[in-house]
């Protein structure tokens, strides 16, 4: 049944391999020298529901372990999607299905994204005791394990949860060379300006002399212009 379910997504994604459907994928996993061809979002997204409709009711360990078969066979997104459509099942085992398969499957910005602000977003908002073992992942040497650590928090922002762990992993990657991470944990500390933005000025004042020009940016990007504007002054 597993591989069936497979071969028809297979067989439907072919019937979308016309240039107007398609985007470039190097766009989403940078550093690859070849970058194929994807159906665009839109496309993905609704295969992605129309797919699920047939397995939903099963248990979710299966629908996992199909999960696992998409990853293998190529299918990220809706991997990823189906995952987090099962989020009202998760339990605290799960961390140990979901960090696998970001160190195994995750191989760009965009399928880092995907899985850290949606499912493994929402397992972290559920079970907060996580973060700790998510600060691991932020001393590590793989990017996108590092920029996981802090996207992985955007989902509790948004609901005005984690702030301090926020805060936390931006001190453990403040000093970070590569631009991927500047941004991962830019654009935590601007989701979290939305609901703190005294917090997040306030961080960044207190460390834009050495943070990354590229992580402060992203950092105010919501804050009010005078804010901004005084966070983006010169040091003399």
């Amino acid at each position: 049944m597993k591989k069936m379910i497979v071969e028809e997504l297979r067989r439907e994604f072919a019937r979308y391999t016309d240039e107007k459907y398609m985007v470039d994928a190097g766009q989403f996993e940078k550093g690859r020298k070849k970058k194929p061809f994807v159906p665009k979002t839109a496309i993905v997204r609704k295969i992605s529901a129309d797919y699920f409709r047939k397995v939903k009711n099963r248990p979710k360990q299966e629908i996992f372990e199909l999960c696992e078969d998409l990853l293998e066979a190529g299918y990220k997104a809706v991997a990823f999607d189906w995952a987090f459509r099962c989020k009202k099942l998760y339990e605290e085992t799960d961390f140990h299905i979901f960090e696998p398969w970001l160190k195994k499957y995750v191989t760009g910005w965009g399928s880092c994204d995907d899985l850290c602000t949606h499912a493994f977003g929402y397992f972290v908002y559920s079970f907060p005791k996580f973060v700790s073992s998510v600060e691991e992942w932020a001393k590590s040497e793989n990017r996108w394990l590092r920029r996981a650590s802090a996207v992985v928090l955007i989902y509790s922002l948004r609901r005005k949860q984690l702030l301090d762990a926020a805060l936390g992993m931006a001190d453990i990657l403040l000093l970070d060379k590569d631009d991927l991470v500047q941004k991962g944990y830019g654009w935590m500390l601007k989701e979290a300006s939305n609901n703190y933005p005294e917090e997040v000025f306030s961080y960044v004042m207190k460390n834009k002399r050495i943070m990354p020009r590229t992580a402060l940016r992203y950092a105010i990007e919501k804050l009010s212009p005078e804010l901004r504007k005084e966070a983006m002054k010169k040091n003399f």
